[in-house]
């Protein structure tokens, strides 16, 4: 199974579709990717672009480790 996603896609889609993404993330640096009232509100609108840039996490290291882990970002 491809497993394609979009950065356009909030947090809480990809989890939804994808839930090992979160771990994946939260290894990364988004943290508060485990707490469920955060993904619940902000994690509804929350893009990993505009988290990474919030967070100051490398946007091109996060796509790195996504497609290491099987991910196709389209």
């Amino acid at each position: 199974m491809n497993k394609i996603i979009s950065l356009n896609e909030t947090v809480y889609e990809l989890c939804t579709k994808y839930p090992e993404i979160k771990d994946i993330l939260k290894e990364l640096g988004f943290v508060d990717i485990v707490n469920p009232v955060m993904m619940n509100t902000a994690g509804r609108v929350m893009t990993i672009p505009k988290g990474a840039e919030m967070k100051n996490i490398d946007i091109e290291t996060i796509k790195e480790k996504l497609k290491q882990n099987g991910f196709e970002i389209v």
